[in-house]
């Protein structure tokens, strides 16, 4: 069964690495680390939240995935304004802006569920 969450994110974290190597070959070593470290964190908080015991615990896990997919459109954001190396990251700010959108909803229907006791 495929998980539209699971597989958008780990999509994302490949451009996020293909990013990462654009970025190190133009000499820029700081905010190329800290996108990479919080743009494949997504998927892997996705991953973990998909094995979690407890409906807690899954909204924990998501949370912190929505969390780091924040930064990592804070530190794409940086890049497009400051222009400071040449890129053009207008195609993973689209994408980060759509996982953030489904973290939201799969954190609020989660909450409800426990809230309802569903």
């Amino acid at each position: 069964m495929k998980n539209l969450i699971q597989e958008k994110s780990f999509e994302f974290s490949i451009d996020i690495i293909k990013l990462y190597k654009n970025l190190i070959s133009s000499n820029e070593f700081i905010i190329s680390k800290q996108l990479l470290r919080c743009g494949t964190s997504i998927g892997a908080n996705v991953e973990e939240a998909l094995a979690v015991q407890s409906r807690k615990d899954f909204i924990a896990k998501i949370s912190i995935a929505s969390k780091e997919a924040r930064e990592t459109r804070y530190w794409l954001k940086l890049l497009q304004v400051s222009q400071l190396v040449k890129c053009e990251p207008e195609n993973e700010i689209e994408k980060i802006d759509e996982l953030i959108r489904i973290l939201t909803s799969i954190v609020k229907s989660s909450q409800e569920k426990l809230k309802n006791n569903v």
